[in-house]
Formats: structure tokens, sequence, C-alpha cells
């Protein structure tokens, strides 16, 4: 069905810009079966894929009375930082829409469908077909938005773990030097994962130790994502070099440490604190990573992708809050070295974490791996 791709492709081309709106693309066909507009959702507080459609008709001359809508995401149904996109089909006479999924916003969760039949317009879901080919674009369409739909029904992001190792998964050498494992093409690509996401999640032994940026380069973004730093102690540097890429930074603190705290929120830094129970008697509390999921979510954050040390990683690990793993694998063999986290050790096999592979694809000279936790993307 070439229309139900072209509204994927469209919901595909806007990966980098919505957030934290959903990713939606939208066609308009007339009687004749000529597509007479098509659209994506804009930045958020611009227009969404349908109304960018219908004002792509009106420029090209159509009329859209009677025309089909193809359709990614079901039209909202409340005012939000636009107005609901299930009266501006129905007002410029759209009489049936094909829509991949149901919006899992409470505040649409259906109302969008039931305001436009009762205006007249035909609907037709998707993912309630028994048409293959329907339900695969359906599986497409919820595939580009997990973090949306992981927000609005599980209320924490996707949350996507980065590591870049050799062959054997070491991630640095006993001395920490670790530029460059991977190469150049790999590394390009990382950034573009990046891009998609909400915010960036690191820990404060990666600030100290790497100086990192963590911003997304070599790419024409139009945003960058958050930076989101696990720190109980308000040990990282007012002057750290994330600081340098314009974009809201949340360090998440477990500790009280008022200069500290007053000399980072003067860098543009937003402190929350969240303690959780120390982990033994007399040991100071750690961030706790399950509420940062959480608020989180409250800030509207869909995509969480994680660059952080073994440590960090395996505290996310063990915890049962990473959804999916981006592996990029080197043709290197390095021997002793940082591991990808320090999950472990167990004393059985069964107790290992059951993943599924995803994909597997060159990048350059490297390979990149995805895999999920079993059954993660079920919600």
């Amino acid at each position: 069905m070439p229309h139900t791709a072209s509204a994927l492709q469209l919901a595909e081309s806007a990966l980098w810009r919505t957030s934290p709106n959903p990713r939606v693309g939208c066609v308009l066909v007339g009687a004749d079966g000529q597509v007479i507009g098509q659209g994506s959702t804009q930045q958020a507080g611009g227009p969404h894929a349908e109304v960018v459609a219908l004002r792509d008709a009106q420029a090209r001359g159509h009329a859209t009375a009677g025309a089909t809508a193809y359709v990614t995401l079901e039209p909202c149904a409340h005012q939000g930082r636009t107005g609901p996109c299930c009266l501006a089909l129905s007002a410029a006479g759209i009489r049936h829409v094909v829509a991949a999924l149901p919006d899992p916003n409470p505040l649409v969760a259906g109302q969008g469908f039931a305001h436009l039949r009762a205006a007249g317009v035909t609907v037709e879901v998707a993912s309630e077909s028994a048409d293959a080919a329907l339900q695969a674009w359906a599986a497409a369409a919820r595939e580009l938005n997990l973090g949306f739909f992981s927000r609005m029904v599980r209320k924490t992001p996707w949350v996507r773990m980065k590591t870049a190792a050799s062959l054997d998964g070491v991630t640095a050498l006993p001395n920490g030097q670790s530029q460059w494992i991977t190469g150049a093409a790999a590394r390009a690509d990382g950034h573009a994962w990046r891009a998609r996401a909400c915010a960036l999640l690191t820990g404060i032994g990666t600030v100290l130790q790497d100086q990192p940026r963590l911003d997304v380069r070599g790419l024409d973004t139009p945003r960058q994502p958050a930076l989101v730093v696990v720190d109980s102690d308000l040990q990282t540097p007012p002057d750290a070099p994330l600081f340098a890429a314009k974009r809201p930074v949340l360090i998440y603190a477990a500790n009280p440490h008022p200069g500290r705290q007053a000399a980072l929120e003067k860098s543009g830094a937003t402190v929350v604190y969240l303690a959780g129970a120390p982990r033994s008697p007399g040991a100071s509390p750690k961030v706790d990573l399950a509420a940062l999921l959480k608020d989180l979510a409250a800030r509207e954050i869909n995509e969480l992708h994680v660059e952080a040390g073994h440590k960090l990683n395996g505290s996310l690990l063990r915890a049962g809050l990473v959804d999916e793993f981006l592996v990029y694998l080197a043709p290197l063999w390095l021997g002793t070295g940082a591991a990808m986290s320090n999950f472990g050790p167990l004393a059985q096999l069964a107790d290992g974490l059951a993943l599924q592979f995803c994909s597997l694809e060159p990048v350059g000279a490297d390979v990149r791996l995805i895999a999920r936790g079993a059954g993660r993307d079920v919600f």
C-alpha cells in the first residue's frame, strides 16, 4: 500500500525533530487516488502532521473535501501546544481516515477517532485490521514511537544503553584509554542515535574521567537532547565541557551540598535530589534510578540514551531498567580492561539477563548489534 508506506517515511523524516511529541506522518489522497497533500509533525509547538498536510494541499490548490487521510497515529483530540487535529481534518471535509494506531496518550486514547466518527468520517485502524500489510504498517509506526508509548503506558522512558567495545567486550584499557576502539563510521552512527533521543544519561565517573561533551555533532539536527547526569554528591565541575552545548542539563543527586548546587545552577544545571536507601548500614545514599526514570517521564522524556561507565551500566541492569542495547563491536581483541558493565557475578546461567537479538549490521569496519530484553516492548 504506497500511501501507508509514504506516511511512514514522512514520520521517519521527523525522527530527530518532534520530541517530546510522537513522530507522525500524514498523506492526503483525493477521490481520484492522487496525493494532494502530505506532511510530518514539526518541532514541539509547531503543527502536527495532519495540519502540515492540509496546508500542503491548500498550497497546491487542491480541495480536501471527500479526501482520505493516511496517518501513522490517531489524530489528537485535545488542546495542547497546538489545536486538535481531528477537528482540523473534519473541518477540511476529510471523509475517510486510515490510522496506523490509537494514540496511547490518555488525553486522546480513542477520542480523536470518536470525534471523527461523530462528524461522519469513516475510520479504519490498521492495528485492529485483519489485513497483514496494515498490521505491519501499524507495527512499524509503533516501533518508531516506542519511547512515546513507553512514557504514556509505563510512565517511564524507553531506556537504550549504548556501548562500544572490542570483540571480547573491553570498553577501555586498564590505563583508561578508549579513544578510539571503534571507527569513525560507528562513531558517526552513534551520534545519529543520540540525535533521536530526548535525553542522554551518563554518570559522574564518566564526567570526571573522560570530560565528555555528550552532545550531537556532525549532524544537521534541529535540537540537542537534554543531558542527565547521575551524581550523588554533586561532583560535576561547574566548568565541565558538558555545559558547552545549549541544552537542558539535569543533575540527579542524593546528598545535599548547597555550595556545589549553587555553582552548578549558576552554570545552567537543574539539580534534583532523589535519594535511594543506602546499600549497606552507614553507607551514603545513592540516586534512586527507578525514581529518576519516573521523574524524567514526568519531564516528557520519551527515549533515554545511556552512555555511561561500567558502574552505572551495572546499576541500571541490576535494577532491570534497561530496555534496549545498542552495541558497537570492533574487530579487536584487547584482553584485560574495563567491561561493558559490572553486572554479576552470577551463580548460575539461568540468572543471566535473557535478551533477543533485533539486528546485526556492519558499520564501517565495525558491527552494530541491537538487542532487547525479552518482552521489553510488550506494553
